[in-house]
Protein backbone atom coordinates (compact mmCIF):
# COMPACT_ATOMS: atom_id res chain seq x y z
CA UNK A 1 0.00 0.00 0.00
CA UNK A 2 1.49 3.32 -1.09
CA UNK A 3 1.68 6.27 1.29
CA UNK A 4 0.82 8.80 -1.44
CA UNK A 5 -1.26 8.42 -4.60
CA UNK A 6 -0.65 11.02 -7.31
CA UNK A 7 -3.92 11.14 -9.25
CA UNK A 8 -3.66 12.35 -12.85
CA UNK A 9 -6.85 12.78 -14.91
CA UNK A 10 -5.84 12.79 -18.57
CA UNK A 11 -7.70 13.35 -21.83
CA UNK A 12 -5.73 13.58 -25.08
CA UNK A 13 -2.63 14.56 -23.13
CA UNK A 14 0.54 14.14 -25.17
CA UNK A 15 2.72 14.77 -22.09
CA UNK A 16 1.09 12.22 -19.79
CA UNK A 17 3.99 9.81 -20.18
CA UNK A 18 6.51 12.57 -19.47
CA UNK A 19 4.53 13.74 -16.42
CA UNK A 20 4.35 10.22 -14.96
CA UNK A 21 8.03 9.63 -15.68
CA UNK A 22 8.92 12.89 -13.91
CA UNK A 23 6.79 12.03 -10.86
CA UNK A 24 8.45 8.61 -10.52
CA UNK A 25 11.95 10.03 -11.03
CA UNK A 26 11.48 12.66 -8.33
CA UNK A 27 9.57 10.61 -5.76
CA UNK A 28 11.60 9.74 -2.68
CA UNK A 29 8.85 8.07 -0.64
CA UNK A 30 6.35 5.26 -1.14
CA UNK A 31 4.45 7.01 -3.93
CA UNK A 32 2.29 5.61 -6.71
CA UNK A 33 0.59 7.13 -9.76
CA UNK A 34 -3.07 6.56 -10.66
CA UNK A 35 -3.80 7.93 -14.14
CA UNK A 36 -7.36 8.04 -15.47
CA UNK A 37 -7.36 7.83 -19.28
CA UNK A 38 -10.52 9.80 -19.92
CA UNK A 39 -11.82 8.83 -23.34
CA UNK A 40 -8.62 7.89 -25.15
CA UNK A 41 -5.43 5.87 -24.96
CA UNK A 42 -2.34 8.08 -24.54
CA UNK A 43 0.05 8.68 -27.43
CA UNK A 44 2.87 8.06 -26.72
CA UNK A 45 1.74 5.09 -24.60
CA UNK A 46 2.57 4.82 -20.89
CA UNK A 47 4.96 1.91 -20.24
CA UNK A 48 4.04 -0.69 -17.62
CA UNK A 49 5.40 0.12 -14.19
CA UNK A 50 4.67 -1.48 -10.80
CA UNK A 51 3.87 1.93 -9.28
CA UNK A 52 1.53 3.05 -12.07
CA UNK A 53 -2.16 2.17 -12.35
CA UNK A 54 -4.02 3.09 -15.55
CA UNK A 55 -7.82 3.31 -15.63
CA UNK A 56 -9.32 3.67 -19.11
CA UNK A 57 -12.74 5.04 -20.09
CA UNK A 58 -13.95 4.70 -23.67
CA UNK A 59 -16.23 7.70 -23.21
CA UNK A 60 -14.92 10.72 -21.25
CA UNK A 61 -16.39 11.23 -17.80
CA UNK A 62 -14.80 14.60 -17.05
CA UNK A 63 -11.95 15.81 -14.90
CA UNK A 64 -13.94 15.92 -11.66
CA UNK A 65 -15.34 12.43 -12.01
CA UNK A 66 -11.93 11.12 -13.05
CA UNK A 67 -10.26 12.64 -9.98
CA UNK A 68 -12.94 11.15 -7.73
CA UNK A 69 -12.41 7.74 -9.31
CA UNK A 70 -8.68 7.94 -8.68
CA UNK A 71 -9.33 8.83 -5.03
CA UNK A 72 -11.70 5.85 -4.70
CA UNK A 73 -9.11 3.46 -6.13
CA UNK A 74 -6.38 4.83 -3.84
CA UNK A 75 -5.71 3.19 -0.47
CA UNK A 76 -2.94 5.63 0.43
CA UNK A 77 -2.83 7.96 3.41
CA UNK A 78 -2.41 11.01 1.16
CA UNK A 79 -3.53 11.95 -2.34
CA UNK A 80 -2.26 14.60 -4.72
CA UNK A 81 -4.19 15.72 -7.77
CA UNK A 82 -1.86 16.71 -10.61
CA UNK A 83 -2.54 17.83 -14.16
CA UNK A 84 -1.13 15.64 -16.94
CA UNK A 85 1.38 18.27 -18.11
CA UNK A 86 3.44 18.98 -14.99
CA UNK A 87 6.88 18.52 -13.49
CA UNK A 88 7.65 18.17 -9.78
CA UNK A 89 10.59 18.89 -7.50
CA UNK A 90 12.93 16.17 -6.26
CA UNK A 91 11.47 14.74 -3.07
CA UNK A 92 8.20 16.66 -3.47
CA UNK A 93 6.27 13.76 -1.96
CA UNK A 94 8.35 13.36 1.20
CA UNK A 95 8.32 17.12 1.78
CA UNK A 96 4.54 17.47 1.42
CA UNK A 97 3.87 14.50 3.69
CA UNK A 98 6.25 15.98 6.29
CA UNK A 99 4.70 19.45 6.10
CA UNK A 100 1.04 18.37 6.24
CA UNK A 101 0.84 18.70 10.04
CA UNK A 102 -2.95 18.71 10.34
CA UNK A 103 -5.48 16.30 8.86
CA UNK A 104 -7.66 19.12 7.54
CA UNK A 105 -4.89 20.98 5.71
CA UNK A 106 -4.68 21.23 1.91
CA UNK A 107 -1.16 22.01 0.70
CA UNK A 108 -0.31 23.74 -2.58
CA UNK A 109 3.32 23.52 -3.71
CA UNK A 110 4.79 26.74 -5.08
CA UNK A 111 3.92 26.80 -8.79
CA UNK A 112 6.31 27.50 -11.63
CA UNK A 113 5.39 27.89 -15.28
CA UNK A 114 6.62 24.78 -17.11
CA UNK A 115 8.68 25.26 -20.25
CA UNK A 116 7.73 21.93 -21.79
CA UNK A 117 8.98 22.18 -25.38
CA UNK A 118 10.18 24.33 -28.29
CA UNK A 119 9.70 24.05 -32.03
CA UNK A 120 13.09 24.02 -33.80
CA UNK A 121 13.50 24.94 -37.46
CA UNK A 122 15.34 22.13 -39.23
CA UNK A 123 17.17 24.56 -41.52
CA UNK A 124 18.47 27.33 -39.26
CA UNK A 125 17.84 25.76 -35.81
CA UNK A 126 15.87 28.77 -34.62
CA UNK A 127 13.62 27.86 -31.72
CA UNK A 128 10.04 28.95 -31.10
CA UNK A 129 8.59 28.81 -27.57
CA UNK A 130 5.84 26.25 -26.99
CA UNK A 131 2.60 26.99 -28.84
CA UNK A 132 1.11 25.94 -32.15
CA UNK A 133 3.53 24.58 -34.72
CA UNK A 134 4.94 27.53 -36.75
CA UNK A 135 3.84 27.80 -40.39
CA UNK A 136 7.25 28.44 -41.88
CA UNK A 137 10.82 29.53 -41.13
CA UNK A 138 13.64 30.21 -43.61
CA UNK A 139 11.22 29.27 -46.35
CA UNK A 140 10.78 25.73 -45.04
CA UNK A 141 8.06 24.00 -43.03
CA UNK A 142 10.16 21.35 -41.31
CA UNK A 143 10.18 21.66 -37.52
CA UNK A 144 11.12 19.31 -34.69
CA UNK A 145 9.51 19.39 -31.24
CA UNK A 146 12.33 19.65 -28.69
CA UNK A 147 11.41 18.66 -25.13
CA UNK A 148 12.76 21.14 -22.54
CA UNK A 149 10.75 20.24 -19.41
CA UNK A 150 12.01 22.71 -16.85
CA UNK A 151 10.54 25.62 -14.84
CA UNK A 152 10.73 29.05 -16.46
CA UNK A 153 12.98 31.53 -14.69
CA UNK A 154 11.15 33.99 -12.41
CA UNK A 155 7.72 32.59 -13.39
CA UNK A 156 6.66 31.44 -9.93
CA UNK A 157 3.31 31.91 -8.17
CA UNK A 158 2.55 31.37 -4.48
CA UNK A 159 -0.75 33.20 -3.79
CA UNK A 160 -4.19 32.97 -5.34
CA UNK A 161 -7.69 34.32 -4.64
CA UNK A 162 -11.15 34.67 -6.15
CA UNK A 163 -13.29 37.77 -6.65
CA UNK A 164 -16.91 38.44 -5.69
CA UNK A 165 -18.11 36.60 -8.83
CA UNK A 166 -16.01 33.61 -7.73
CA UNK A 167 -13.65 34.08 -10.66
CA UNK A 168 -10.23 32.64 -9.89
CA UNK A 169 -7.43 35.23 -9.81
CA UNK A 170 -3.68 35.31 -9.21
CA UNK A 171 -2.76 37.38 -6.17
CA UNK A 172 0.33 39.20 -7.39
CA UNK A 173 2.36 41.17 -4.86
CA UNK A 174 0.69 39.73 -1.76
CA UNK A 175 3.02 39.92 1.23
CA UNK A 176 3.62 36.63 3.03
CA UNK A 177 5.86 35.32 5.79
CA UNK A 178 7.63 32.02 6.26
CA UNK A 179 7.95 28.97 4.04
CA UNK A 180 4.36 27.77 4.59
CA UNK A 181 1.56 30.33 4.62
CA UNK A 182 -2.18 30.64 4.08
CA UNK A 183 -3.61 31.20 0.62
CA UNK A 184 -7.24 32.01 -0.11
CA UNK A 185 -7.45 29.81 -3.21
CA UNK A 186 -5.33 27.90 -5.71
CA UNK A 187 -5.26 27.17 -9.43
CA UNK A 188 -6.46 23.55 -9.26
CA UNK A 189 -3.55 22.04 -11.20
CA UNK A 190 -1.74 20.54 -8.22
CA UNK A 191 -2.93 20.05 -4.62
CA UNK A 192 -2.26 17.65 -1.76
CA UNK A 193 -4.20 16.45 1.30
CA UNK A 194 -5.14 13.44 3.44
CA UNK A 195 -7.29 11.03 1.43
CA UNK A 196 -9.82 10.64 4.26
CA UNK A 197 -10.13 14.42 4.48
CA UNK A 198 -10.83 14.59 0.75
CA UNK A 199 -13.93 12.46 1.27
CA UNK A 200 -14.91 14.27 4.47
CA UNK A 201 -15.09 17.33 2.22
CA UNK A 202 -17.28 15.37 -0.26
CA UNK A 203 -14.55 14.95 -2.88
CA UNK A 204 -15.26 16.96 -6.03
CA UNK A 205 -18.85 17.95 -6.76
CA UNK A 206 -19.59 16.51 -10.21
CA UNK A 207 -22.77 18.59 -10.43
CA UNK A 208 -20.53 21.64 -10.92
CA UNK A 209 -19.45 20.33 -14.32
CA UNK A 210 -16.60 18.27 -15.73
CA UNK A 211 -13.96 20.93 -15.06
CA UNK A 212 -13.51 24.55 -14.01
CA UNK A 213 -13.90 26.17 -10.57
CA UNK A 214 -11.84 23.34 -9.07
CA UNK A 215 -9.53 25.61 -7.10
CA UNK A 216 -12.47 27.65 -5.79
CA UNK A 217 -14.40 24.51 -4.83
CA UNK A 218 -11.60 22.73 -2.98
CA UNK A 219 -10.48 25.93 -1.26
CA UNK A 220 -13.97 26.81 -0.04
CA UNK A 221 -14.51 23.26 1.19
CA UNK A 222 -11.26 23.28 3.14
CA UNK A 223 -11.59 26.75 4.65
CA UNK A 224 -15.32 26.75 5.37
CA UNK A 225 -15.30 23.33 7.03
CA UNK A 226 -12.64 24.43 9.53
CA UNK A 227 -9.47 23.50 7.66
CA UNK A 228 -6.82 25.52 5.86
CA UNK A 229 -5.29 25.92 2.41
CA UNK A 230 -1.55 26.57 2.63
CA UNK A 231 1.16 27.30 0.09
CA UNK A 232 4.21 25.14 0.78
CA UNK A 233 7.29 26.80 -0.71
CA UNK A 234 9.53 24.04 0.63
CA UNK A 235 8.72 22.27 -2.63
CA UNK A 236 7.21 23.05 -6.03
CA UNK A 237 5.50 21.81 -9.15
CA UNK A 238 5.65 23.31 -12.63
CA UNK A 239 2.54 23.56 -14.79
CA UNK A 240 2.41 23.89 -18.57
CA UNK A 241 -0.02 26.60 -19.62
CA UNK A 242 -1.85 26.19 -22.91
CA UNK A 243 -2.49 28.77 -25.61
CA UNK A 244 -4.85 28.11 -28.53
CA UNK A 245 -5.33 26.24 -31.79
CA UNK A 246 -3.81 22.75 -31.75
CA UNK A 247 -2.38 23.53 -28.31
CA UNK A 248 -5.70 24.16 -26.58
CA UNK A 249 -7.60 22.54 -23.71
CA UNK A 250 -8.50 18.87 -24.43
CA UNK A 251 -11.96 18.97 -22.83
CA UNK A 252 -14.57 20.51 -25.10
CA UNK A 253 -17.14 22.51 -23.18
CA UNK A 254 -19.59 25.08 -24.49
CA UNK A 255 -20.04 28.61 -23.22
CA UNK A 256 -23.42 27.56 -21.84
CA UNK A 257 -21.80 24.69 -19.91
CA UNK A 258 -19.17 27.01 -18.46
CA UNK A 259 -21.75 29.56 -17.39
CA UNK A 260 -23.91 26.83 -15.88
CA UNK A 261 -20.93 25.64 -13.81
CA UNK A 262 -20.16 29.18 -12.64
CA UNK A 263 -23.81 29.80 -11.77
CA UNK A 264 -23.93 26.57 -9.76
CA UNK A 265 -20.73 27.48 -7.91
CA UNK A 266 -21.87 31.03 -7.14
CA UNK A 267 -25.20 29.83 -5.81
CA UNK A 268 -23.54 27.21 -3.59
CA UNK A 269 -20.87 29.40 -2.03
CA UNK A 270 -22.28 32.93 -2.11
CA UNK A 271 -25.50 31.67 -0.53
CA UNK A 272 -23.68 29.41 1.96
CA UNK A 273 -25.54 26.26 0.90
CA UNK A 274 -22.84 23.64 1.43
CA UNK A 275 -24.11 21.44 4.31
CA UNK A 276 -20.68 20.81 5.84
CA UNK A 277 -19.54 24.40 6.21
CA UNK A 278 -19.18 25.82 9.71
CA UNK A 279 -18.15 29.27 8.44
CA UNK A 280 -19.89 31.56 5.99
CA UNK A 281 -18.06 32.74 2.89
CA UNK A 282 -17.91 36.23 4.40
CA UNK A 283 -15.70 34.78 7.15
CA UNK A 284 -13.16 33.65 4.56
CA UNK A 285 -13.15 37.01 2.77
CA UNK A 286 -12.66 38.80 6.10
CA UNK A 287 -9.78 36.50 6.99
CA UNK A 288 -7.85 37.66 3.90
CA UNK A 289 -9.17 41.22 3.83
CA UNK A 290 -8.59 43.39 1.93
CA UNK A 291 -9.17 41.08 -1.01
CA UNK A 292 -9.04 42.68 -4.48
CA UNK A 293 -12.38 42.21 -6.22
CA UNK A 294 -14.39 42.42 -2.99
CA UNK A 295 -14.11 46.19 -2.44
CA UNK A 296 -17.79 46.84 -3.15
CA UNK A 297 -19.13 44.09 -0.88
Amino acid sequence: MAELSVIIPARQEEFLQKTIENVLENSRGDTEVIAILDGNWPDPPVPDHPKVTLIHHTEPIGQRAATNEGARVSKAKFIMKLDAHCAVAEGFDVQLMKDCKRRNWTLIPAMWNLHAFDWECQKCNKRYYQADRPDTCCGVKEFEKIIVWKPRDRRITTSWRFDSDLHFQYWRGRKTKGKIFETMCHIGAGWFLHREQYWKQDGLDEATGSWGQMGVETSCKAWLSGGKVLTDTNTWFAHMFRSSGDFSFPYKISGNDQERAKKYSRDLWLNNKWPKQIHKLEWLVDRFSPVPGWEKQ
